[in-house]
Order: C-alpha cells, then sequence, then structure tokens
C-alpha cells in the first residue's frame, strides 16, 4: 500500500468543509427515520448507525450523496475521473441504477442518514430492523459469540475498507522517548502487569503512572483489540478508562501527559495523538511504512451489515462506497485502506445486480 495513503488529505476549498460538515449533522440528526415513503410520496431515508471507525467513510459518503452534486462537479463526482459515463448527478447515478427515479428539485432519489454510536449498536439496530445498515468494526461472530451459526447468517457482511489499527500515545510520552513498543509490553500494560512508563525496557520512560485507556466493552474497536492483541474477544483487559467513540479517545489522550491507547487509524494526529511503532512476531511495524498492512496483525475489515438479504436501496449505497469513486473519495481520504480490486469484486458480488 502506498505511503501517501497515510497521509491525511487536505481540503481543497471551503466549500468541502462546509458540505462535509452539514451533511454529517443532517446525517445524525435525521438517523433513525424508518418506512417506505414519506407522506409527500418521496421514497424514505435509507439509514445507518453504529461504529465510530466505519462513521467517516459513510458519513462522508452520505454528506456528498445528500448534496447531489452534478456530472460537471469535478471535486465531488466528476465521472470521466473513474471510468463511469454518465451526466447524471452522483446520487442520480448510482440509485438509477437500482431503477429510483430522479428528482424535479436535484434532490437524490433518497436520502442517506447516518448515525454514531458503536458496532455492537450497530449490529442490534441492524438486526431489530431499526436501521438499514449497521456499521461495525469488527466481525458480527465477535459481537455476537453466544449467536448461532442460523442466526449470524442472517447478516450479510459488506466489507469497505480496511483499518490498519494503532497503538497511541500522550505527545508528552512519546517526546520522552517511548516511540514504539513490543506486543509483550502492549499486553503487559492492558493486563495491569506493567503500570509505569519507567518499567518499559529499552526507553528509560518517565516516572509516571500509565493511563491505560480503552474504547467500550461493544465497541468493534475494542473488540477486535482484544481478539487480535489478547488473542480472544472476550479477554479480561486492565484499563483506568473507557470511552465510547475514536473521538473521545482521542480527545483523552491529547489532554494526557501518561496515556496510552488503541483507536481507528483516521484518528491519529502526530502533533498530539501520535502512533508509535509496533513489533509484533518479530516484525516492526510504523506509521507511514507497514502500519496497517493486510499482514499487520491488528488491521481489521470495516463493515456495513445488512440483514436478511440486501435491499437496492442498501446496495445502491454499498455499491458507491465499493466503487474506485467511493473507495477514493471516502476510504482513503480517512486514512483507511482501500479494498483492492480483486476484493472489491467479490464485495459486489453480494450485491443485487443493477436493474439498469
Amino acid at each position: 500500500m502506498a505511503d501517501n495513503q497515510f497521509e491525511r488529505s487536505v481540503d481543497s476549498v471551503s466549500r468541502r468543509k462546509f458540505i462535509a460538515a452539514t451533511g454529517a449533522l443532517g446525517t445524525m440528526a435525521a438517523a433513525g427515520c424508518l418506512g417506505n415513503a414519506s407522506s409527500d410520496g418521496s421514497t424514505s431515508p435509507l439509514t445507518a448507525d453504529g461504529s465510530s471507525t466505519v462513521y467517516p467513510i459513510t458519513s462522508d459518503g452520505a454528506s456528498v450523496w445528500n448534496s447531489n452534486p452534478p456530472a460537471d462537479d469535478e471535486e465531488y463526482w466528476g465521472p470521466g475521473q473513474y471510468d463511469i459515463d454518465t451526466d447524471k448527478p452522483m446520487a442520480d447515478y448510482w440509485a438509477g441504477l437500482y431503477g429510483f427515479e430522479a428528482n424535479d428539485d436535484g434532490t437524490p432519489p433518497f436520502q442517506v442518514n447516518v448515525g454514531l454510536s458503536h458496532s455492537g449498536t450497530g449490529i442490534e439496530k441492524v438486526a431489530n430492523g431499526q436501521v438499514d445498515i449497521g456499521d461495525a468494526s469488527s466481525g458480527v461472530a465477535d459481537e455476537l459469540p453466544d449467536a448461532s451459526q442460523e442466526e449470524l447468517d442472517k447478516y450479510v457482511d459488506h466489507v469497505v475498507g480496511r483499518d490498519g489499527q494503532p497503538v497511541v500515545v500522550s505527545k508528552e510520552i512519546y517526546d520522552a522517548g517511548v516511540t514504539g513498543l513490543n506486543g509483550d509490553q502492549v499486553r503487559g500494560i492492558y493486563t495491569g502487569e506493567i503500570t509505569n512508563w519507567s518499567e518499559i525496557d529499552k526507553y528509560s520512560g518517565p516516572d509516571k503512572e500509565i493511563q491505560a485507556v480503552g474504547r467500550a466493552v461493544g465497541s468493534g474497536t475494542d473488540t477486535a483489540f482484544r481478539a487480535n492483541m489478547l488473542g480472544d474477544p472476550e479477554a479480561e483487559m486492565s484499563v483506568d478508562v473507557r470511552q465510547g467513540q475514536n473521538q473521545q479517545v482521542q480527545t483523552t489522550v491529547a489532554n494526557s501527559d501518561n496515556a496510552i491507547a488503541y483507536m481507528a487509524l483516521a484518528f491519529v494526529d502526530e502533533n498530539r495523538v501520535p502512533a508509535i511503532s509496533l513489533t509484533l512476531d518479530g516484525t516492526t511495524y510504523t506509521l507511514g511504512e507497514n502500519l496497517g498492512s493486510k499482514d499487520y496483525p491488528l488491521s481489521r475489515d470495516l463493515h456495513c451489515y445488512t440483514y436478511e438479504d440486501t435491499s437496492e436501496k442498501e446496495a445502491a449505497f454499498i455499491r458507491m462506497l465499493l466503487s474506485e469513486f467511493g473507495q477514493q473519495n471516502f476510504v482513503a481520504p480517512n486514512n483507511y485502506f482501500m479494498i483492492p480490486p480483486e476484493e472489491r469484486e467479490e464485495q459486489l458480488a453480494k450485491l443485487p445486480e443493477p436493474s439498469n
């Protein structure tokens, strides 16, 4: 994977920031609206909720979808850039593949509303019919360890990106020389065996207690970390504070001078919340080089789950996320890894065939 996928893309004009901000607020405010049609006859919104890790992908996608940029808007759509031949606005094109009709007022055939919680909630809500898509950063089998295979088979797993889950520390700890740890040291911290930074071999860390920050139980980030680092998605952990969302973990570490945390790659900030190198199974993984590569032991797929098959409305939005356009605009800019083309074809095969 190219190094520049680790670099946060910079918005070229303020309009992009405005649409992303207003679109995200709109998707969160309206999330949970269900039904087949509104009172005015328009198609009801597509709804999603769940993982704060997957949220940047689906929320950014929803923001642009809801703004429905025209075909000549090369900043947001520009079909000629992605081997797509159409003169339709963005949402009209993808929804039109499944027969959804364009609106005369330029609004998309249906809105997309994305809520923010965590993976366990998204998986629960999609099964209960509260949303169409459940965002999750861990597999449903790990989130529902007691579920029968018959129940697990009702979930349709659409992998839309890949995260290289990093371990981060407070900037003061990083600047003191703790720029890397090995797997035993990380496990020692999160099982309570190592409680002071001065106990870290090799680094002569500062004499400070370690503040071990964890994600909320039920979050995909927490489940994936336990499974990949501790060997069991239900492994016991020793943490000082748990936070419900990646954004809250980022703030906690940034405001601390002794913290360590695990979180999604999209939320690393080298000036405030730096990622350390990790040596696992004899290989050292470093941000900007190989941290997040497919063989990185903490890599994990990012999922959009549907339940009991996938509707045409769900397929239209997910097909957009899986396209080269979606991967380049909503996955890579959030510091996640795009799904390779051959794997993308496998994911697209799970969707209903377009009718147009």
